[in-house]
């Protein structure tokens, strides 16, 4: 029976029955290009993913007990676009290998899937979404492993992902209720499972000489943090010792900008004199050159000066991107230190969410994230190394005249070397956009400023208007989010209610990358290239329809 909800002619042809999960085009979908190669356990973009899981219904009805997948001619009869998405097809997502025959994978029955997959498949509803979609997610992967090594077909990128899919189709096939939404919510949580083999499992006897081993070092820690008290007061007074000093190196660091004398910075502040807000590292005032042209000028305090002015210095002389604050000259004299920047009359983005008589609309609000999804894809992969922000937050992101956002504020910015994935340090950052796995082991990676993207695009989505956002606030913000994404919820429960002409597709599509983002653990969220890339999308779709 050929598809029912219409659609290409060159689609037309294909013998599969879509009746029971038609698809439902989506938002940004316009220019997809992937390979199997790509995948990390799923397609990379939601597209595909909603692409897979139509085939997967499809075959799952077709295979009952039989063969998984159909033959070769049958399938290249589906190759055509799908039905009102010209960009999405089995060619466009990499598919081309999911037919009978293509690989020993492709080559699975039904029956050959274990049963325990099902069954750990089988408790959503009986427990929250995130366990039931752990465990999943976790029998999806175990069996794959095994008929890997069972039909000797490990290391090849084909027989990985057709060996996957045909799990997830039978898996289809054997469930009550072909077409769960929490199963089609759950599957792309695929990209950030890994084998269970990486867990040692101790007996009770290793356990507790494991446990009173810890209990010794915990002693001789004490030990050593009262010895090492002294030492670290003593590097404290010679760093004092060494701050008159500190000039002639943070000079150094501002020899590829123009140096201001104090004089300079004097008459501009004096011009204009506006506060512009306070932060805790510094005041930033207006500022006006002999030119005319405004600027802001950061005044550190003191007790910054060897901290935020060398980060900053060292952050914003090395990079220049259309949406990065531009850096255009410092002072340090007489004590004082101060950052000169180009000003964004149109303040920052928490103060447009505040407003309450302007309203940001739809489209302004995809595009100031995709600035912000742009200015970080720079900063990730920087020629010198990734560049971690550190404080992606609402009051960090400046909007121009243009209404273009700017990231901000590089006081707290980290440089991780080409060689480096991770680096433990001090945890700093604002409560409520920090990466939970950040807070508890201090380790730094790329994917500490993708939570905090994640939580920044959750707000912009709903409208929640808060300049510091605790933890509480976060955690329901997060489990709303996650809630709408499984279908739990509709989605105008997040919405905000005062954003009119919203692109639902397109909504639902950033909200549930922002979901992603916001994954507890590093290893479930995407990098900014697939953030941005899915972002995208849904701009350059905005910008289609207006």
């Amino acid at each position: 029976m050929g598809p029912t909800n219409g659609g290409d002619d060159a689609f037309a042809a294909c013998s599969l029955n879509f009746t029971s999960f038609p698809y439902k085009p989506m938002g940004g979908c316009t220019h997809i290009d992937e390979a199997l190669g790509d995948w990390n356990g799923y397609p990379k973009s939601s597209c595909c993913q909603h692409a897979l899981a139509f085939f997967a219904h499809a075959l799952a009805l077709h295979a009952a007990g039989g063969a998984i997948f159909i033959p070769r001619s049958q399938w290249n009869d589906c190759s055509g676009p799908l039905p009102l998405q010209p960009g999405v097809s089995i060619r466009t997502c990499g598919f081309d290998d999911f037919y009978y025959g293509s690989s020993k994978c492709s080559t699975l029955h039904v029956t050959r899937i274990d049963g325990h997959v099902v069954e750990r498949c089988s408790l959503f509803g009986n427990s929250s979404f995130d366990d039931a979609c752990g465990s999943c997610t976790s029998a999806i992967s175990d069996e794959v492993e095994n008929l890997l090594a069972d039909l000797e077909a490990q290391g090849s990128h084909v027989e990985e992902a057709v060996c996957r899919v045909a799990v997830v189709v039978a898996l289809m096939a054997r469930t009550p209720v072909i077409g769960s939404a929490d199963l089609h919510n759950c599957l792309p949580a695929l990209t950030a499972s890994e084998p269970a083999e990486n867990y040692i499992k101790l007996n009770d006897g290793v356990a507790g000489a494991l446990f009173a081993v810890i209990l010794v070092i915990l002693g001789l820690g004490v030990v050593i943090k009262h010895v090492a008290k002294k030492s670290n007061e003593e590097k404290k007074m010679m760093k004092k010792k060494n701050k008159v000093g500190l000039s002639k190196e943070l000079a150094t660091k501002c020899s590829g900008l123009y140096r201001f004398s104090i004089e300079e910075i004097e008459k501009a502040m004096s011009a204009e004199g506006k506060l512009l807000g306070r932060g805790s590292a510094g005041q930033v005032f207006m500022g006006q050159l002999p030119s005319g042209q405004l600027v802001a000028i950061k005044k550190l305090f003191q007790s910054n000066t060897s901290d935020s002015f060398a980060t900053e210095i060292d952050g914003l002389s090395r990079v220049r991107h259309p949406n990065l604050v531009c850096l255009y000259g410092c002072c340090v004299e007489d004590g004082q230190h101060y950052l000169v920047y180009e000003y964004c009359p149109n303040g920052n983005l928490a103060e447009h969410l505040l407003s309450k008589e302007c309203v940001l609309t739809w489209e302004l609000r995809v595009r100031i994230l995709r600035d912000c999804a742009a200015a970080l894809k720079y900063l990730h992969y920087h020629s010198s190394g990734c560049i971690v922000h550190r404080d992606i937050k609402l009051t960090n992101i400046l909007i121009s005249d243009e209404m273009v956002a700017k990231l901000s504020d590089f006081g707290l910015a980290k440089m991780l070397g080409m060689e480096e994935s991770k680096v433990f340090t001090d945890v700093r950052g604002t409560i409520g956009y920090m990466d939970p796995e950040y807070i508890v082991s201090a380790k730094l990676t790329c994917s500490s400023d993708i939570y905090s993207f994640g939580i920044l695009t959750l707000q912009l989505l709903s409208g929640q208007r808060v300049f510091q956002l605790d933890l509480n606030a976060r955690d329901q913000l997060t489990t709303k989010a996650k809630d709408v994404s499984a279908g739990l919820r509709p989605l105008w429960e997040f919405q905000d209610p005062r954003m009119e002409d919203v692109n639902t597709l397109d909504m639902e599509s950033i909200l549930q990358i922002a979901v992603l983002c916001t994954a507890t653990s590093s290893r479930g969220r995407p990098t900014i290239d697939l953030v941005f890339d899915e972002i995208d999308r849904a701009w350059r779709n905005t910008q289609y329809s207006t």
